[in-house]
């Protein structure tokens, strides 16, 4: 052992990997690479929601009919995105494709924070749009290179095991990056607080270089692999992949159909709360407790039984819980849409989202060849995710105005598209079951 050189603390090592087999069903070699991917996924989201409190205060300057519109510019943005990234995943070695759009968003949040500073921290209308649309773009691409990395690195089977531990970190991140933020803010300019996103990031890029050494290093096979570009240059295949293959077109449905249905509880909470409590600072306790209670519950169930309910029962459980949660509480606003009802509704809807059905759903991408996985589902978690988005507020809007309809009635027409959704994601478990076998 050469001056200055140290041995591991192999006391500390078995201590984490004695934790982590507690938590999930771990195999031998896995805690480095299982902790890495939990470290990336809590900086990604960490530092987002540093940034966040920044996006909101300039979508309050923007106003809310300009929020409208602006919500457009995103999906437009995103549409804009999809041959850019086509042009780079067949440009590049696919090791490579995350640390670049990981760099690019770092060189970004460096201009963004020079051009408020040159601002002397005020907010200029035209630079709080283009932030605003840019940080809904940042949060998606990140995430969604986050997953695709993940199922490049694990395999189906894997995949039901480990990926609720996985989504905890970012569950993690997310609950620690406002507590960064709320810190921070006193003590310096709103602006500076994207250095501190940057910062995270960084971490997140530098974790991801150790996963590609780590998964060289296990799988010296599929080194070369990596050094390779994704398909060809088709720059709109992720599109035509998804409308090609019924099990890409499902999935995307699939979470079609979850914008749809999520945007609607979302409206109604907004009546309702609207309706029963009068001040303003009364709704923030409301809204803040809620938040808490999802937070808590999703942490809870992702570090306990998301993986061993993936691994029991397959996907099948985890993809329909979030359909049949949102048949539960269509039914249940329809009988009595109180401010207790929909609070309910919206907890139990998004930590079951967020804990259950959200890791299932990456599962299914663990099942598709590398093409689809970089172009498709990078197609599906932006354009796809953004395009229900912007249609969802729209569609039931439109919809209620349409038949004259209270929200009970809405709630009641719904319903149906909830079933379709619920056979959608049992589909979805039997076709990825059979692929899985296949491969």
């Amino acid at each position: 052992m050469s001056f200055g050189e140290s041995k591991p603390d192999t006391g500390l090592i078995a201590g984490l990997e004695a934790l982590l087999r507690r938590l999930v069903h771990l195999e031998p070699g896995e805690a480095p690479r299982l902790l890495l991917s939990f470290a990336t996924f809590f900086c990604v989201l960490c530092g987002y929601y540093v940034m966040r409190p920044v996006r909101d205060e300039m979508g309050v300057a923007v106003g809310t009919d300009g929020l409208e519109r602006l919500f457009y510019w995103v999906f437009l943005t995103m549409l804009a995105a999809v041959p850019v990234f086509g042009t780079l995943t067949a440009s590049f070695a696919r090791r490579r494709i995350v640390p670049i759009v990981y760099g690019f968003f770092i060189l970004n949040l460096f201009a963004f924070w020079l051009a408020l500073d040159r601002q002397t921290g005020a907010v200029g209308t035209s630079v709080g749009s283009i932030f605003f649309v840019w940080s809904s773009v940042f949060n998606l691409f990140v995430v969604s290179m986050f997953w695709i990395l993940m199922s490049e690195l694990y395999d189906g089977t894997t995949a039901k095991r480990l990926y609720g531990f996985i989504a905890a970190g970012g569950t993690a991140g997310a609950v620690t990056g406002p507590v960064i933020a709320r810190y921070l803010a006193p003590m310096v300019d709103a602006h500076d607080l994207l250095l501190v996103t940057a910062a995270f990031l960084s971490l997140a890029l530098a974790a991801v270089l150790a996963l590609r050494r780590i998964t060289a290093d296990d799988r010296s096979a599929t080194a070369s692999d990596a050094e390779k570009p994704v398909g060809g240059r088709d720059i709109l295949s992720g599109a035509t992949h998804v409308l090609s293959s019924r099990y890409l077109l499902f999935i995307a449905l699939f979470i079609l159909l979850a914008n749809l249905i999520g945007t609607y509880f979302y409206l109604e909470q907004s009546r309702i709360v609207g309706a029963t409590i009068v001040e303003k600072s009364a709704r923030v306790q409301f809204f803040a407790g809620r938040d808490f209670a999802v937070n808590a519950i999703t942490l809870a169930v992702q570090l306990l039984l998301t993986g061993r309910l993936m691994e029991r029962f397959g996907l099948a459980l985890s993809l329909a819980a979030l359909p049949a949660t949102a048949i539960a509480g269509l039914a249940a606003l329809a009988i009595s849409p109180t401010l207790e009802i929909v609070a309910a509704v919206m907890v139990a809807e998004r930590a079951v989202a967020f804990s259950l059905t959200n890791p299932a759903v990456k599962v299914l991408w663990t099942a598709v060849p590398l093409d689809e996985k970089y172009k498709a589902q990078s197609f599906v978690d932006t354009v796809v995710y953004r395009g229900g988005d912007a249609a969802s507020g729209w569609v039931f809007n439109s919809f209620a105005k349409s038949i004259g309809a209270s929200g009970t009635l809405v709630a009641a027409a719904t319903l149906p598209l909830a079933l379709v959704w619920l056979w959608i994601g049992l589909s979805l478990s039997r076709e990825q079951k059979e692929r899985a076998a296949g491969a």
